[in-house]
């Protein structure tokens, strides 16, 4: 039976509730994703001083083919978009500026750094995303940034923020869309602190006087990102949810949820709807936490469905931006943000074949019996097909023929690379 004549099957099913299969295909694939760049280069950026990861953050494998240049990871990012259905976005770290052999601090950045990203851009008709980058740096070698005790290193931080809104405001512009720039911090202490609030009133004065600049809303929406603990801060982290809800909501920032930041039983899908009656507006960084911070590669988990879930049946997606921030180097860079990215997007749909109107309407009658039972009936209801279908009316690969492009991919670009690279360390020895 060929892809359509079971989606024309499986449709039926799902209609005898009322719901609308092709409209849902209409919304769908105007929600986009914003995609992080750093998964095809496992967080190197491209600085000419490049220092050592760091921040408490660590990639792990060695798998052949990364991207080394940035006209590589452009090249990588094309083919996983290829590959995912949709219209989406792309999310840059500060470190990913090109200077054309130029050491440029980061508290000097400046649009034209991006030019050439935001060229790329245009051409395939993306949005761009921004993040200051405040570790792996000598300025960040004791884990504070923002919150240090020296005033000359808070302030070289606070210029680089204040830089990085500027770029983002640039890409808006450029673009025709708002950029999403999120500022996220490692600061912490490994052991218990003699003194909590002391960091915190720093944190909180510098991100005032990052904020006081004046950057066009209209382009740039600003974002701040908590964390529960990292490597070296697991005892006290200065920027914890607490801090960064109050902030943002006295400051009308969003505040932004990563899914791995929070304590493993904690979950983030549980936040969504209280935060959405205080704030216009939230994001999210999603990602895989296993047993701590750990960013594996986003699965089609029960807790990826109940985040689609909370945005969809509130009828919030015009009020979640919804990133990704993973990073695996133990296979396939590009099929690490192909499986991502689909499984998000996968994830959206489910939410968007549920009966949701009526399953509202069971709670409120109090029928907990139905509500349970209709639930678990609609786990096995031919999504897959439904899911097939669209992937197959967006023009990419269904099931897991996407693999296939996938692995010539890696025969004739990524091994290439592993050559070269093996050569030239043959050459240097």
């Amino acid at each position: 039976m060929s892809v359509k004549s079971q989606f024309e099957e499986a449709k039926k099913e799902y209609e005898q509730w009322g719901i609308d299969v092709e409209s849902i295909f209409g919304k769908l694939k105007n929600v986009p994703i914003s995609v992080h760049c750093w998964q095809g280069d496992d967080i190197g950026g491209f600085e000419i001083n490049k220092e050592a990861l760091s921040g408490g953050i660590d990639v792990t494998g060695n798998y052949p083919g990364k991207a080394t240049t940035p006209k590589e990871l452009r090249q990588d990012l094309e083919k996983a978009l290829s590959l995912i259905p949709g219209k989406h976005r792309v999310n840059l770290h500060a470190i990913y500026a090109e200077t054309d052999g130029e050491v440029v601090e980061r508290d000097r950045l400046e649009p034209k750094h991006f030019e050439k990203w935001v060229a790329w851009a245009k051409g395939l008709g993306l949005g761009l995303d921004f993040n200051p980058t405040l570790f792996s740096h000598q300025k960040a070698a004791d884990g504070l940034t923002l919150s240090h005790p020296d005033p000359e290193i808070r302030k070289f931080w606070i210029n680089h923020c204040i830089a990085s809104r500027k770029i983002g405001e640039y890409f808006g512009k450029e673009l025709g869309t708002p950029c999403l720039t999120n500022i996220w911090i490692p600061d912490g202490f490994k052991d218990t602190p003699s003194d909590r609030l002391t960091p915190r009133k720093r944190l909180k004065e510098s991100l005032d006087e990052i904020f006081a600049v004046e950057i066009d809303e209209r382009l740039n929406i600003d974002a701040v990102e908590s964390k529960l603990f990292g490597i070296g801060s697991e005892s006290f982290v200065v920027g914890s949810h607490e801090f960064y809800l109050s902030y943002a909501l006295k400051n009308n920032k969003l505040c932004l949820l990563d899914t791995g930041h929070y304590h493993p039983t904690e979950m983030v899908s549980n936040k969504i709807s209280a935060m959405l009656l205080f704030n216009d507006r939230l994001a999210l960084h999603v990602s895989r936490p296993v047993r701590w911070d750990s960013d594996h590669v986003v699965t089609f988990d029960d807790e990826l469905k109940e985040i689609a879930l909370e945005i969809v049946r509130n009828d919030a997606l015009g009020q979640v931006m919804i990133g990704l921030d993973f990073f695996d180097a133990s296979i396939n860079r590009v099929a690490a943000w192909t499986i991502g990215t689909r499984n998000m997007i996968k994830a959206l749909l489910y939410g968007m074949l549920l009966p949701n109107g009526h399953l509202k309407a069971l709670q409120e009658q109090g029928d907990f019996t139905k509500r349970l039972a209709l639930i678990e009936e609609f786990k096995t209801y031919p999504f897959g097909a439904i899911w097939n279908y669209y992937c197959e009316a967006q023009n990419v690969p269904v099931k897991e023929h996407w693999l296939d492009e996938v692995v010539q991919y890696e025969e004739t670009v990524l091994a290439k690379r592993s050559e070269g690279a093996m050569l030239d360390a043959l050459e240097r020895a």
